[in-house]
């Protein structure tokens, strides 16, 4: 799982076998040590809630999906085109980008094209 964090914005890029994992309701986490300071972690798991919530386990921040969405997502890739969503928590908006490593998603899936039959990549 890839974080990248700018300011009110997160995006979190998943591979395939991640993909995979959350979809069978495992939770993705990213966990980055800085020297002596407690870790930071970043929580990625699927709810049965129609929006993406914000939670806490402990000190870690957990991204909830919504499953309905992310399975949705899951039948249209490859794609480059991912999920957004926004957090309404506290004084300012967190905004969430989800997607699925698009070269990924050809290589383990295969390039569908309009008109044409699936082409593997090697």
């Amino acid at each position: 799982m890839k974080v990248q964090l700018q300011h009110q914005s997160v995006r979190v890029r998943v591979d395939e076998d991640e993909l995979a994992r959350l979809l069978a309701g495992q939770t993705l986490s990213n966990l980055t040590r800085l020297g002596t300071a407690p870790p930071w972690a970043l929580l990625i798991v699927l709810g049965t809630q129609d929006a993406a919530s914000l939670e806490y386990e402990g000190h870690a921040p957990r991204i909830v999906l919504p499953a309905g969405l992310i399975t949705a997502y899951s039948g249209r890739l490859p794609c480059r085109d991912g999920l957004s969503f926004r957090l309404e928590q506290g004084h300012e908006a967190l905004q969430v980008q989800f997607d699925v490593d698009v070269r990924d998603s050809i290589r383990q899936r295969g390039a569908t094209r309009r008109g044409t039959v699936d082409v593997p990549v090697s």
